[in-house]
């Protein structure tokens, strides 16, 4: 027997042990049929069977389907022909009513997804029956260090364990068929601002995680750890650290001559928060980098510098996180302009002949087309319209600015925002039309420099806000609006868009029979031609952030996303509590004649202004303290916000600000307390900001009704 095989051995009477600890410890005993399944499915999920996914089409093993993350499904019962017939075949409320963002795993019959709160949870896919469910306790107050809300993006299976990442920065495993806590280890500082939201991926045995934190001023770095107990195999930094403790390897040191002042003191920024790629050909990993810390180049690197690994796209062997090349979407970032969303690998016609080829589509507004094996760029072309570059430099390889854009001397109009012209949300490739189907977002922001930085721990680090503007123009700029692009990324051009009502896109699914599945903000989960564009389905949901997926059971194909609060549907949705205001899963087959979710109002609820006597000098002081603590969660319906419109708020809740915002009213559903931050005078001042943009509203809804 081989050392590697001794290590198994070993491995699986250890787990035999604990599994029988734990059930004399009250924890479920498996069934007969568990058992059988953990033999047969679970056990059978290792490296091998990822890297030949594609031979399981009846499943979805990993976060993107297979290594390639195409999201794209050859299953083909649900049609052109026959979608119309979908119908709801079962409902699993989630007990949240906050917003979820996961991509299921299904094999052999079993569901595996995250919620809110990074809990994880098991459930019959042709029943939708629960198995097991798991809660990892994390603390609600964690809230004030998140950049972007309590939503977790999935798990990772392999060899009869499920993997999840929760926001106090924990890995944890757990066992497939019990949810039986494996092992967890803490992958962060807890003493700093980190969190994960992301979804792990397994690469050879490891699992693969990163973090979040950039805008709050931590040091970003991806790590991989054992599968089978947890423990660290290696870490990347993806920014370097304070020059006189020495660089952890030669890339970082060269990395430092890119930087100026004294960045690490800020953090630096650069998590890897999302989109980890395995190419097993290759035998490499590609990572895409965040955005700096503060956003402001200014600040964090006063007197210029690329500042790597910043917006760039990384590749590392797997085996030990060793550097390999990297391509820099937008050097010197300043804007939030990440390239952490998704990153997808194909075999493609360039040039006369066919390239293993990375295309991402990140918040910069440039679709770009790399080698994979080399880092060359192959393409950059806007897929949507940019006002901070005018095109890249195929010579360089950069991005060539326009004049003005970088904020320093005045304000400056761009457009996409810090929200991206394409943000986390999965896109996916149709290998048999070609076309990469993206969730396409267009809006404009107004850029400042910060008249003083300072760094606060436990607040926004963004370098921006100067008071040379009013924060009320913010205002009065154009309506994010966002479509679905079907994109040809080798003649780097559109073929057809879809609009929707709202600017955030749901994450979309590609399939062999001819149809792309998206969900939209107003709660709808369409269909559409993969060729030509027409819609040719449409059921509400609810709601919609999560990307749907498709797999097959009993010779039935299922089409299932997770639905959740969040977008124009919660803001328009029934009163909180109301069942239909609850995450859920649903799950649709042909000739399924499942009850119909009641369709919220289509258009955004009447409301009335409320008096205030605050200044113009209040509101705008409450405009720059909203921006700072509030807006990631709660700016306006139209710019994707994530959890609610404070606008259309009651009357109690604008009675009840100092108990929410400072007293912790509302911590049970993810309101973290800012005693620490805001004074009471700070929380009036938003209040009044708020009034503000209410009556704004009430105006544009009067104009509206005079049309």
């Amino acid at each position: 027997m081989t050392q590697p095989d001794i290590r198994k051995s070993i491995a699986r009477f250890l787990l035999s042990a604990l599994v029988t600890l734990a059930v004399g410890a009250g924890f479920p005993t498996p069934s007969p049929a568990q058992e059988a399944r953990r033999t047969e499915a679970s056990y059978g999920i290792d490296t091998a069977t990822l890297v030949a996914a594609e031979s399981s089409p009846n499943d979805w093993l990993s976060y993107g389907r297979t290594y390639k993350e195409q999201r794209f499904s050859p299953l083909a019962q649900i049609n052109k022909q026959t979608v119309a017939d979908l119908g709801i075949a079962w409902m699993h409320t989630i007990g949240s009513k906050r917003g979820v963002q996961t991509t299921p795993l299904i094999v052999d019959g079993v569901m595996y997804a995250t919620g809110a709160w990074s809990t994880v949870f098991a459930l019959d896919v042709s029943t939708g029956e629960p198995l097991w469910d798991y809660d990892p306790q994390v603390p609600r107050q964690t809230a004030i260090k998140l950049c972007c809300g309590i939503s977790n993006r999935g798990a990772a299976l392999y060899q009869g364990r499920i993997f999840s990442g929760t926001l106090d920065g924990r890995l944890i495993a757990l066992d497939a068929d019990t949810g039986e806590q494996l092992w967890q280890t803490q992958t962060v500082d807890p003493e700093q601002p980190y969190s994960i939201t992301g979804a792990p991926r397994i690469v050879k045995g490891n699992v693969v995680i990163g973090n979040g934190g950039a805008e709050f001023g931590v040091r970003g770095y991806i790590s991989a750890y054992s599968s089978e107990t947890g423990e660290l195999v290696w870490r990347f930094y993806t920014v370097p650290g304070n020059p006189a403790d020495g660089f952890e390897n030669d890339v970082l040191k060269l990395a430092a001559e890119t930087w100026t002042g004294s960045w690490w003191e800020l953090g630096g920024g650069g998590t890897v928060w999302d989109s980890f790629v395995y190419d097993p050909e290759l035998d490499l990993l590609y990572i895409g980098v965040g955005n700096g810390s503060p956003w402001n180049r200014e600040h964090r690197s006063p007197g210029g510098g690329d500042n790597l690994f910043l917006s760039s796209i990384v590749a590392l062997r797997p085996d030990t996180g060793e550097y390999v090349w990297h391509y820099q979407t937008t050097p010197g970032d300043t804007w939030d302009f990440t390239a952490t969303q998704h990153i997808m690998l194909a075999e493609l016609a360039i040039g006369g002949r066919v390239r293993k080829v990375l295309m991402q589509a990140p918040k910069n507004g440039f679709f770009y087309l790399l080698d994979r094996a080399t880092g060359e760029l192959l393409s950059a072309e806007k897929f949507v319209p940019t006002t901070w570059a005018s095109h890249v430099d195929m010579a360089t390889g950069r991005p060539v600015e326009l004049p003005g854009v970088r904020y320093e001397e005045k304000p400056s109009v761009i457009t996409p925002t810090a929200g991206g012209a394409h943000n986390w949300h999965p896109m996916s490739f149709s290998p048999e039309h070609g076309l990469v189907y993206i969730p396409t977002r267009e809006a404009t922001t107004i850029y400042a420099q910060a008249d003083v930085y300072e760094r606060e721990t436990g607040v926004w680090r963004t370098g921006t806000g100067s008071s040379a503007i009013s924060p009320i123009a913010f205002l009065s700029l154009p309506e994010p609006t966002g479509y679905l692009l079907a994109w040809d990324p080798v003649r780097q051009e559109e073929r057809w868009r879809s609009d929707h009502e709202g600017a955030d896109s749901g994450g979309t699914l590609a399939t062999a029979g001819d149809l792309v599945f998206q969900g939209t903000p107003a709660g709808f989960l369409n269909a559409f031609d993969a060729g030509t564009g027409a819609q040719l389905w449409q059921h509400y949901v609810g709601a919609m952030v999560a990307p749907p997926i498709t797999f097959a059971v009993g010779g039935k194909q299922y089409l299932t996303v997770v639905s959740g609060l969040g977008g124009l549907a919660s803001n328009r949705s029934r009163p909180p509590g109301s069942p239909e205001s609850r995450s859920r899963v649903i799950a649709f087959s042909l000739g399924a004649k499942g009850k119909a979710l009641e369709q919220a109002p289509s258009r955004m609820p009447r409301v009335s202004a409320i008096d205030s006597s605050a200044t113009a000098d209040q509101i705008n002081a409450g405009a720059r303290t909203f921006n700072q603590y509030c807006g990631s969660c709660h700016r306006g319906e139209s710019d994707g916000n994530i959890i609610a419109d404070l606008r259309i708020s009651s009357a109690q809740v604008f009675d009840r600000y100092q108990d929410i915002v400072l007293g912790g009213a509302r911590l049970d559903r993810g309101m973290p307390s800012f005693k620490d931050y805001l004074s009471p005078q700070d929380v009036a001042n938003i209040r009044a900001y708020i009034l503000q943009a209410r009556r704004l509203l009430v105006s544009m809804q009067g104009a509206a009704d005079g049309l």
